[in-house]
């Protein structure tokens, strides 16, 4: 064969191979389905005795804390398996400084723990009534939240010491840090968001939610976009708005109940549990659209959550009453809807004895 017509060859050769592997991909992209819609993957019931409030996953030591009772109680993320307890920790929520590996729960004193082993470090003093708790990456702090003063108490995730406090104005639900320095902050009492400075400890701002939506319970945050998604209880909705200015964006229905949210930045959702058993999962199509994309049905009293980041899915939490003994009175239900009830709209369920449902919901 000449020179030309072995170059003329190969290039052939090499045109049909390409053609055939870009008709190859098509077909494959073609039989391949889209994601399926969310659904309950997996779920595990532990007796015991004790209220619940929040759920946290440590995903990068992939466990799950559930403070129960006079203790903070902990699984393994993948298998749901309890693999340990914090003792004398009688707590509503749980945070893990990921580069200290300290893990910390909102009880009085605030315990600390090692991650690796759950062995108790110390315990820290603190005012007010501990409730939510998140750790800030940027300045590696604790924030420990209280709706009474101090509203939020500030602790060094390397040694347990307090950093300072804060004063927001206001009752505060669940926040966000955005990694940049600035922590948002639900108020729940003020139907407002609070935006702190976190290398001051300044409040910096307040973002009225302008009717739109009352008592936020649950916050989920796009860092990226600059993006807050409000769950808020009066009325049952998601009130979306610019972290950049409060700007309202847009406002979805939720189910009734919320008592926590998040966003999932692989996914670009948003997404509330609510106490009437379901769990709203919200698609941001783009910065200025969204829509709710699916509600799933979780379990009664299911209302807060937390995200497993590895597999892209959402835990949620309730404790079942237990079945009073042959011919005692039954106890009386707790209304779903944390409205029908005095005090915080969130609060905890102070449920007694019985199972403690962990429930995965995925695709």
């Amino acid at each position: 064969m000449k020179s030309g017509s072995r170059t003329l060859f190969r290039w052939t050769f090499t045109l049909l191979v390409a053609a055939g592997a870009m008709l190859a991909s098509r077909a494959f992209a073609q039989t391949t389905p889209a994601a399926g819609p969310y659904k309950i993957v997996n779920s595990t019931q532990t007796m015991g005795t004790g209220g619940i409030d929040y759920v946290y996953a440590d995903n990068d030591n992939r466990r799950l804390y559930v403070a129960r009772g006079n203790q903070v109680l902990v699984f393994d993320e993948d298998t749901l398996q309890q693999v340990g307890a914090i003792p004398n920790a009688r707590a509503r929520g749980e945070a893990v400084d990921p580069i200290s590996n300290h893990g910390f729960c909102s009880s009085s004193p605030v315990v600390m723990w090692d991650a690796k082993t759950l062995e108790t470090i110390k315990t820290i003093e603190v005012q007010g009534g501990p409730d939510a708790i998140l750790y800030e990456p940027l300045t590696e702090r604790i924030y420990v939240l209280s709706h009474r003063a101090p509203n939020v108490t500030v602790i060094d995730g390397k040694d347990g010491k307090v950093a300072g406090t804060i004063d927001l104005g206001g009752a505060p639900e669940q926040a966000q840090s955005d990694g940049e320095g600035h922590m948002y902050i639900d108020l729940e009492d003020k139907d407002q968001i609070a935006v702190v400075d976190v290398k001051t400890l300044k409040v910096t701002a307040h973002f009225d939610l302008a009717g739109k939506g009352g008592g936020p319970g649950g916050l989920g945050l796009d860092a990226k976009n600059h993006i807050l998604f409000a769950m808020c209880h009066e009325p049952a909705t998601c009130v979306v708005l610019s972290a950049v200015d409060g700007k309202i964006l847009a406002t979805l229905p939720i189910g009734n109940g919320t008592d926590g949210g998040g966003f999932n930045p692989a996914t670009m959702e948003a997404f509330s549990s609510q106490g009437d058993g379901t769990l709203t999962i919200i698609k941001e199509k783009s910065p200025t659209s969204f829509e709710v994309e699916q509600t799933v049905q979780t379990k009664p009293r299911a209302k807060t959550c937390t995200l497993d980041t590895k597999n892209n899915r959402i835990i949620l939490i309730a404790v079942e009453r237990a079945a009073p003994a042959p011919g005692a009175p039954a106890a009386p239900a707790a209304p779903a809807n944390p409205e029908q009830r005095g005090g915080r709209r969130g609060g905890g369920d102070r449920g007694g004895p019985g199972p403690l449902d962990i429930i995965v919901v995925g695709r």
